[in-house]
């Protein structure tokens, strides 16, 4: 009799975390598939890796309603009741403020690729997020815990300010950098030019520098200071498209309406064929008479600054194919002497 005694305690316990744990799993199923439903009917960019980790912060979160029912049930001194508590109070800062890291990293990525075309998330931006939950996280832990947080505050106040005082190099690249993504002068995906003469898309931000990865394939780190200080060229700022100006000459005979027209024509094709793109015109511009040719200007469109090198090389090629099939003249460079004589 006395065994059954002993043993109703552990089986009621054991009874309480399986009830809740089946509850768990059943809620845990039910919110994985409206996540999943939701996301296929916003177009959500929530990745797997949310879901996951929500699943799993469900049930640990039921297995800890489940110790918290069951040690109330028992007959557990008060001390070890109240230790119990805290202790899963602390377990369940800890998931909450897993699971916000999860949604502000999601929600960071979602927004990105909305507004920057598709583009990755800054290191900085990312991690000013996380440290500032991770810091809120660890203030609701101490106060959780019995330990008055206005002392840690002071303290941390005070050696902040000397710790600033060190690292103040470090800090000024910090804050320059979230002065980058604050003025949104310069974002992920955007194409810039220095006037050092570096220019290539901006690859990353993070809390020290940006990170320019190059036509060639190779990769500029410029201090976030630095960049704040230079002259910057953003062919993305307003819009992607560039414009694209080539330089040709005609023969003096030629019948500059036709030439214009014929121009005109291929510079249209190409920019549909290279850049998709049908709206914008094609100006011909002439401009001087040169030594031996009648000089113009051909204004094209591209959709983004590195595709003016393809529109250019597939303009000159079909521009010179079609000159020949009308009968236009590109002439040669033609120089004369004369040559005086004393007698």
């Amino acid at each position: 009799m006395d065994v059954n005694v002993d043993i109703f305690p552990v089986l009621l316990f054991l009874g309480i975390l399986l009830i809740f744990f089946i509850i768990g799993m059943v809620i845990k199923r039910k919110l994985t598939s409206y996540l999943q439903a939701l996301i296929k009917k916003t177009g959500l960019k929530w990745n797997g890796d949310f879901i996951k980790a929500l699943s799993k912060a469900m049930l640990l979160w039921f297995g800890m309603a489940g110790v918290s029912a069951a040690t109330h049930f028992s007959n557990l001194p008060p001390s070890i009741k109240g230790a119990i508590d805290k202790i899963l109070v602390v377990l369940g800062i800890i998931t909450i403020t897993w699971i916000l890291i999860k949604i502000s990293t999601n929600l960071i990525q979602s927004y990105m690729e909305k507004t920057q075309q598709k583009v990755p998330t800054t290191t900085l931006l990312a991690n000013i997020v996380k440290g500032m939950i991770l810091v809120i996280g660890a203030l609701m832990i101490l106060q959780a815990l019995g330990i008055s947080i206005a002392p840690v505050l002071t303290t941390l106040g005070i050696g902040g300010l000397a710790v600033a005082l060190a690292i103040q190099p470090t800090l000024t690249q910090l804050f320059s950098g979230m002065q980058i993504l604050a003025s949104r002068q310069v974002k992920l995906g955007d194409y810039i030019k220095l006037d050092a003469g570096h220019e290539g898309y901006v690859a990353d931000i993070t809390w020290r520098n940006t990170i320019i990865k190059t036509l060639e394939n190779n990769v500029v780190v410029v201090p976030n200071a630095k960049l704040v200080d230079n002259i910057i060229t953003n062919y993305h700022l307003l819009q992607k498209e560039s414009v694209v100006r080539v330089q040709l000459g005609v023969s003096y005979t030629s019948d500059l309406e036709k030439v214009e027209e014929v121009t005109r024509d291929v510079a249209r094709q190409v920019m549909k064929d290279t850049a998709g793109l049908t709206t914008f015109e094609p100006l011909i511009r002439y401009h001087a008479f040169g030594d031996f040719s009648i000089n113009f200007t051909v204004i094209m469109r591209a959709g983004d600054v590195v595709d003016q090198y393809l529109i250019q090389h597939e303009f000159i090629k079909r521009l010179h194919k079609r000159y020949n099939q009308e009968g236009i003249e590109i002439p040669f460079p033609v120089t004369t002497v004369q040559m005086h004589h004393d007698t």
